[in-house]
């Protein structure tokens, strides 16, 4: 069953990341950008970010190949690190992103996989298979550094560019209030995520434990 959904988030992923790529730069084109610009926008979403974590982690665990060219996806903490921050990426696209847009045809498609589906598949693969009781507390400030290093890259390059990838960061049109409470927010939603999957992880290797029976005395 591990296997299976590896390979099924594997494929999910790829899919959704390269459509997403292909309709994404050419409409960033014709809205003005230009080719790098447009590369650079695609890359500067947590949500293709996040998903590209997916693909690697599976990736090195699904052939040696994969292995040597990503060997630090392999680890138990980078495993649970993407499994927190997938998890985010759909609970802060379902709660709120959602609702702000309807997306049609390939870029429906697209928000499926990315957001729904992946997200599902990488989670239940990690719960079935990925957590393995190796993850420590000290693992947390680790997984904390992705998001806070996405959100001063993003309110950096909005600084510089005025575009935002998602619009509860736009100081411009929202103050620096409201950004500050969403920012806040996600974080303190994202450090809980990260206890959650600590005290998962163990609590997991638990119940995959071999039950040891004792000898009998003769």
């Amino acid at each position: 069953m591990g296997r299976l959904l590896q390979v099924a988030g594997l494929v999910a992923g790829l899919a959704g990341l390269f459509l997403q790529f292909s309709i994404t730069v050419p409409a960033s084109m014709e809205a003005g950008r230009g080719l790098i610009g447009s590369v650079v926008f695609y890359f500067s979403f947590f949500t293709i970010l996040t998903n590209i974590g997916a693909v690697l982690v599976h990736a090195s665990l699904l052939s040696p190949a994969g292995h040597a060219w990503f060997p630090a996806f392999a680890g138990a903490r980078m495993r649970a690190g993407v499994a927190v921050a997938i998890t985010v990426v759909f609970m802060v696209y379902a709660t709120v992103l959602a609702r702000l847009w309807q997306p049609q045809r390939l870029f429906l498609l697209c928000d499926v996989l990315l957001h729904y589906v992946t997200p599902a598949l990488f989670v239940l693969w990690w719960l079935a298979a990925g957590a393995d009781g190796k993850t420590r507390w000290r693992d947390v400030s680790w997984w904390m550094l992705y998001p806070l290093a996405y959100l001063a890259y993003a309110l950096a390059r909005a600084s510089i560019t005025g575009e935002v990838p998602y619009p509860f960061l736009d100081v411009a049109r929202n103050g620096i209030a409201s950004v500050a409470i969403a920012s806040l927010a996600i974080t303190a939603l994202f450090l809980a995520l990260c206890v959650g999957a600590v005290l998962a992880d163990r609590g997991l290797s638990r119940i995959r434990a071999p039950v040891v029976q004792p000898r009998k005395q003769d």
